[in-house]
């Protein structure tokens, strides 16, 4: 986006909101999410907000866009054509310990997206966070629509993690952490836990989560005062890490697994 004024400067102060146009074009929203500017919801917000203008008036959540039309969020001009011809591409990206998702870090650490490749129409968006100590699969896309499904709350997608605890863990505390625990956040709980494997002080354990909550498996482990050494992430949904896939390295999906994973979103593949 580019800070650009219209080219008629009465436009912004006349704006009036636009008429809906049922048989023509797609519904802004949609091709902004598309494009990763937002997620749908997020973009609805900004419409009801009055940020966005199309062709100098005031958009309304039927407004749709056609090609030629002239697109303002924030009275800055939105290459919105760019997101309607683009294939979805999701990469699988094994995220070491020590960077961040975040596009730009203030203290200078390194962060997921210098290590994949360029878009040259839209921009890659994480799908879900690690933390800076947490590694493993960390799924990225171009489609702004599919990362919001596979993130939503309602989809209840599960993440499977890998679990190095150090010292025992009785059985109560397991069955505990399966019923549930309050934290400060509220109630939350391990749907699955197994045990894996170790002797000595490590034990490593499985556990899965329908939850998307800010280091939860690690405010779950530590909520009953037992140490985690170290988290990996090794499922989100129906999407496993490669086993051969090495740190700093990514995957792309194909065709076929492109397919099954728009299925699983509950949308119509391209």
């Amino acid at each position: 986006m580019r800070k650009t004024q219209p080219s008629d400067p009465s436009l912004a102060k006349k704006a009036k909101p636009v008429p809906a146009e049922p048989a023509a074009g797609e519904r802004i929203q949609k091709v902004l999410a598309r494009g990763g500017i937002g997620s749908r919801r997020e973009i609805e917000r900004w419409i009801e907000e009055g940020r966005l203008k199309l062709n100098g008036a005031v958009v309304t959540l039927g407004t749709r866009i056609k090609t030629g039309d002239f697109l303002q969020l924030n009275d800055r001009v939105v290459n919105w054509e760019k997101f309607t011809k683009q294939p979805t591409r999701v990469l699988l990206y094994h995220k070491p310990t020590g960077e961040v998702v975040t596009r730009r870090d203030p203290e200078g650490r390194p962060v997921i997206f210098t290590q994949l490749p360029g878009l040259t129409a839209s921009r890659w968006i994480a799908v879900g966070r690690l933390d800076i100590n947490t590694s493993g699969l960390l799924l990225v896309t171009n489609n702004g629509e599919l990362a919001n499904r596979l993130m939503h709350p309602s989809t209840q997608v599960e993440r499977e993690y890998a679990v190095r605890i150090l010292g025992e863990v009785p059985t109560g505390i397991i069955e505990k952490l399966k019923q549930g625990v309050e934290l400060e956040d509220g109630k939350a709980k391990f749907d699955e836990i197994r045990f894996y494997a170790g002797e000595g002080a490590n034990k490593w354990y499985y556990v899965t989560v329908t939850e998307g909550r800010n280091r939860l498996v690690r405010r779950l482990w530590e909520s009953q005062n037992i140490v985690v050494s170290r988290l990996i992430r090794v499922r989100y949904g129906p999407v496993v890490l490669p086993e051969r896939l090495k740190a700093h390295s990514f995957y792309e999906l194909n065709a076929q697994e492109l397919e099954l994973l728009f299925e699983f979103a509950g949308m119509k593949a391209e």
